[in-house]
């Protein structure tokens, strides 16, 4: 972990953190927006939530292809000026008094759609940027910032909340995306080229074809080892953040806990992804990436289950706690791993757009099952929708078994038993 990476994975990594802390210190500010400044109702933030990312996740499926065949980096500044002039937008309306829940809407799809772009950009980037072996620190770093700012940004963006209002967190996070793009623009290493057999003559971009589409996907649900993993992450991401409005709805209804004793509650288990991150490296080199991303894979889908069960007071804080620290420091353990094989397991010339069909798949995914389990739990309770969610996670870790075989096949490794695993 304390191997240099070079100036240039620096700035990256320095343009990362600087944006995810952004996001999260905004990351309240527009349901607060809707609801303070707009008086919107329930069923509009639910909208806002829901529908923004959704749709802008369909927005981004051409835009996989054309990442593809241009520089990454100009992409992914691009992406960041994009969404930085869309986030101004709203205190600029916000100023002249013309600001609306549609803007607010056309905002979040926006942005939806240039994340996903800047995602897919910045995995090929670091794949030219990085030999083999570092890409693993290089995600454990990204991972450890991730937690840091899911950590401290709420916190501190409710704080700034209180004092300065919501739309200073939309300019703040605008400013963010800015100095991303001054932090990108500071690397130095010159991109291999695009397929010169994408680029048109007068070099006003890429010659696209309808096959261009679905390559990324066709690369995900075709490849043996990427198929398991991809439907395991969707599955699992889903089900852990359709459970999270339950959670809430439970928490500060029935349980009548404070929203600082919530928010307390999923801010401190945020340390166990830092510790994790930092796992990851040494486990793989100890026991293996199959074997780390089978067993952390596994386990972190074991802890959700009990927050189905959390109760009134200190004892109910303490169990979330207990549970979200045990969730988190798995997920910490196993993200830079997946995100290491799967760039390994995925050829130069198709990073962008397979990067690209994992994050709409995933997404969509979240979205059907945030919308279903809403459906289960106004027929029964939260309580027994948390259950059925933990329930049904329990099931996810056969997709990683079967990813494990495919993956040993696919790289041409004879799979050992692991009590005869050498030791390094």
């Amino acid at each position: 972990m304390k191997r240099a990476l070079g100036r240039d994975f620096g700035w990256l990594w320095a343009a990362y953190a600087v944006s995810a802390m952004g996001t999260w210190l905004a990351f309240n500010a527009f349901p607060m927006i809707a609801v303070l400044e707009l008086h919107a109702g329930p069923s509009e933030v639910a909208a806002l939530a829901a529908v923004g990312p959704a749709v802008g996740a369909l927005l981004a499926v051409p835009l996989g292809p054309w990442v593809e065949f241009r520089r990454k980096r100009p992409v992914m500044i691009t992406a960041d000026l994009v969404r930085c002039a869309a986030m101004l937008s709203v205190p600029a309306a916000y100023a002249l008094g013309a600001l609306g829940l549609g803007q607010l809407l056309l905002v979040s799809m926006i942005v939806a759609a240039a994340d996903i772009s800047f995602t897919a950009a910045s995995g090929a980037l670091l794949k030219s940027l990085l030999p083999r072996e570092d890409l693993l620190v290089a995600n454990g770093r990204f991972e450890s910032t991730t937690w840091t700012a899911t950590m401290l940004g709420p916190a501190l963006g409710g704080a700034s909340i209180a004092l300065l209002g919501p739309v200073a967190m939309i300019t703040a996070d605008a400013a963010s995306y800015l100095l991303s793009a001054l932090g990108l623009r500071a690397i130095r290493a010159r991109e291999p080229n695009p397929d010169p057999a994408k680029t048109v003559a007068d070099g006003r971009g890429p010659r696209l074809t309808a096959g261009d589409l679905v390559v990324g996907w066709r690369h995900l649900l075709s490849h043996r080892a990427l198929r398991p993993l991809f439907l395991n992450t969707a599955l699992v991401n889903g089900l852990i953040m359709a459970g999270a409005p339950l959670l809430a709805v439970l928490m500060l209804g029935p349980l009548h806990l404070a929203p600082w004793q919530f928010t307390l509650a999923f801010a401190v288990p945020c340390t166990g992804g830092l510790i994790g991150s930092r796992l990851a490296p040494p486990l793989v080199a100890r026991y293996g990436r199959r074997r780390v991303l089978l067993t952390s894979g596994t386990l972190r889908v074991c802890w959700p289950l009990g927050l189905a069960f959390v109760g009134p007071g200190a004892g109910g804080m303490v169990l979330v706690m207990v549970v979200e620290f045990g969730l988190i420091t798995c997920i910490g353990v196993y993200n830079p791993v997946l995100a290491t094989t799967r760039l390994e397991l995925t050829p130069t010339d198709r990073v962008a757009r397979t990067l690209s069909a994992w994050s709409v798949g995933t997404k969509a995914t979240t979205a059907v099952l945030t919308a279903l389990w809403g459906v289960l739990a106004s027929f029964t309770s939260a309580r027994i929708a948390l259950a059925a969610a933990g329930v049904a996670l329990l099931a996810t870790p056969l997709l990683l078994a079967t990813g494990r075989q495919a993956e040993a096949s696919v790289t041409g490794e004879t799979p050992v038993p692991e009590g005869r695993r050498e030791r390094s």
